[in-house]
């Protein structure tokens, strides 16, 4: 007895130096390696960016690789040698998932490198950038379910498990499909707004009556950033199932309008002078439109709207205040009688009934 332990000692001691010789030896050859390809790649910022996200799981990996390939060669009689494989097995479909993870990351960080999106001009950086980190979300919950399913069926209860499920289909599925729909409902609207694109990162959106950009796309949800700075936080299933405005579905142009109400005997031709040159005077204005007309007409005043764009929202903004503020104070300058005003006529009550009477009540 004593000698069957010291030979399993031995057995044990060998396997254990084996496996350390052999780590060992395949980090310092991964060390010298990196080493000599990060600086190699240190001129190449896209190298760089991929090197830095796969060099970790890519250690473990070479590490676990190694020790399964003592373990395998290892004496199948060995006490626990076969937890220890099954330890490592699971190791490795970690490691793996892992290293899948971080290129995917690595390939969305080297497109978003390769697409500014900073930019004046930065339609398509915008659709790449979307579509990147949309698909990219995508690939990594199928990557980390395809790791999670593959480290359970090492275990032989899970496989039986999965089976009995299996035969009971139809109430599990049921049960099970309901449960997902709105994880799975999510994961589907993500794919669609990343094919189709009614949305991308930085576009301009009206969602709910509230202007924003879109600031973060994620598998399970949108985050728009509103103009005072909150965020309003919307399910991706909601932008397939519900009408909302993009104002840079195409291009970032916009035309804005400025609304004001003069009196009848306003001549408009000051008015156009002005607002021409309020717009030439702006650096928001774009030199596409400007443009005044009379788009309504009260008993006592009339409105007038004045047409005015820019290159993009923030611009056209800026510039109708600009020009709301100079056509106002141009009236109140120049033509003050003309602002709006209340008419009334006072009438005499006495001149009024002595008018009314007729010659009949006079007799």
């Amino acid at each position: 007895m004593h000698d069957a332990f010291s030979l399993t000692g031995n057995l044990w001691l060998d396997n254990l130096v084996a496996a350390v010789a052999a780590v060992l030896v395949l980090l310092l050859a991964f060390t010298i390696t990196s080493a000599l390809v990060r600086r190699f790649a240190g001129r190449y910022p896209l190298a760089s960016a991929f090197l830095d996200r796969t060099r970790y799981p890519a250690r473990w990996l070479l590490v676990i690789i190694a020790l399964q390939f003592v373990w395998e060669q290892a004496p199948s009689q060995l006490p626990l040698i076969g937890a220890v494989r099954h330890a490592t097995s699971l190791g490795l479909i970690c490691a793996l998932t892992w290293l899948g993870l971080r290129v995917i990351s690595a390939f969305v960080a080297i497109v978003t490198l390769l697409n500014p999106a900073d930019g004046a001009d930065n339609l398509r950086a915008r659709r790449l950038q979307t579509q990147v980190n949309v698909l990219g979300r995508t690939l990594m919950v199928f990557v980390f379910v395809i790791g999670v399913a593959g480290a359970l069926m090492t275990f032989p209860s899970v496989r039986q498990i999965g089976a009995s499920l299996l035969a009971s289909a139809g109430v599990a599925g049921l049960v099970a499909g309901l449960a997902a729909r709105p994880v799975l409902g999510n994961l589907i609207a993500g794919l669609q707004l990343a094919l189709t694109q009614p949305i991308r990162l930085d576009d301009v959106l009206i969602v709910e009556g509230e202007w924003g950009r879109v600031e973060e796309i994620t598998g399970a949800f949108v985050v728009v950033r509103l103009w005072d700075e909150r965020r309003l936080v919307v399910p991706l299933q909601w932008f397939i199932e519900h009408p909302f405005q993009n104002w840079t579905r195409t291009s970032s142009n916009i035309i804005g309008t400025v609304f004001w109400w003069v009196d009848y005997h306003m001549p408009l031709e000051p008015l156009r002078a002005e607002l021409e040159r309020l717009c030439r005077s702006a650096p928001e204005w774009d030199g596409r439109l400007v443009l005044l007309q009379v788009t309504d007409a009260s008993e006592k005043s009339i409105q007038l709207r004045a047409l005015v764009s820019s290159s993009d929202s923030s611009r056209n903004w800026d510039l109708r205040c600009h020009v709301r503020e100079g056509l106002i104070a141009f009236i109140a300058r120049e033509y003050p009688e003309y602002l709006p005003h209340l008419r009334a006529e006072v009438v005499d009550r006495g001149q009024q009934a002595a008018a009314m009477k007729t010659p009949l009540q006079e007799g």
